[in-house]
């Protein structure tokens, strides 16, 4: 299957060139400066009663500036998710040639999660804010799709023809997988906050994209060109005992033959 053609979100800046980069930077400490503002505001005041001057007022700049920013107050507490955006299809564009292309969408999403560990006290008051108000989900709820639209456009240019049995399952499996990777980051994030930021985030990471990798992990590889000749089971004696080494998806035929294979050899 051909990869189709990667394209950089239409809504994320272009970070291409030093200018570009700085520029990029310079907007970036904007925009958080203001969902700053905006997250005090929320606090003191309330989310109802703030109103879109008063937050431009305590960033110290003009009600334009922050229109150039932000389309609306709601956008104001997700400062981070367009830079993060790219940071996340940038993992994807310089992932190694060998690794899995779920594995790379894990570290991909993994992006998000440094976003908001770099700040838990925010984050954790954005979460509590999100949770109180409707509008605040619905805008969280259009960012995660975002990222599970940039995923299932590289999933699906990574599947092996060969595991399908009937028809063209292909953009069902990328769009579920995708789907799976981002709920499990998701939940596990969730969790953190509610917990008010506290223990390793990653390892739990870490452990949920297990689970997902366990589930979806067969049929996506086909992009990718590996780094060697990988047998689905290998077999070494080690004095009196043989040691067997298998992928979980190995056939347990190859798996008994590699066995077999090794024992003969050793008599």
């Amino acid at each position: 299957m051909s990869q189709p053609a990667r394209t950089q979100p239409s809504d994320g800046p272009d970070t291409t060139t030093p200018g570009s980069r700085r520029a990029a930077a310079q907007r970036l400490k904007m925009r958080r400066e203001l969902a700053a503002a905006a997250m005090e505001l929320f606090a003191t005041k309330g989310y109802e009663a703030t109103t879109v001057d008063e937050i431009a007022a305590a960033a110290g700049v003009a009600r334009r500036t922050f229109f150039r920013h932000f389309r609306s107050k709601e956008e104001a507490i997700f400062p981070d998710h367009d830079d993060t955006l790219v940071r996340a299809e940038a993992v994807l564009d310089a992932a190694p040639a060998h690794e899995n292309p779920l594995d790379t969408v894990c570290r991909g999403i993994k992006e998000v999660m440094r976003m908001y560990a770099a700040s838990p006290a925010v984050a954790v008051a954005r979460y509590r804010l999100t949770r109180e108000v409707p509008t605040l989900r619905e805008a969280e709820i259009a960012s995660v799709a975002r990222y599970e639209r940039l995923f299932t456009r590289y999933l699906l240019g990574h599947f092996d023809e060969g595991a399908h049995r009937e028809g063209n399952d292909d953009p069902l499996l990328a769009e579920v997988a995708a789907s799976a990777v981002v709920t499990a980051h998701n939940h596990v994030l969730r969790r953190w906050l509610r917990a008010g930021a506290q223990g390793d985030v990653e390892a739990q990471l870490d452990h949920a994209f297990a689970i997902v990798r366990e589930t979806f992990g067969t049929g996506i590889g086909a992009g990718r060109t590996p780094a060697g000749p990988q047998p689905a089971a290998t077999a070494a004696r080690e004095g009196e005992v043989l040691v067997t080494v298998a992928r979980t998806d190995a056939p347990l035929s190859e798996v008994m033959r590699t066995i077999q294979k090794a024992l003969r050899e050793h008599k």
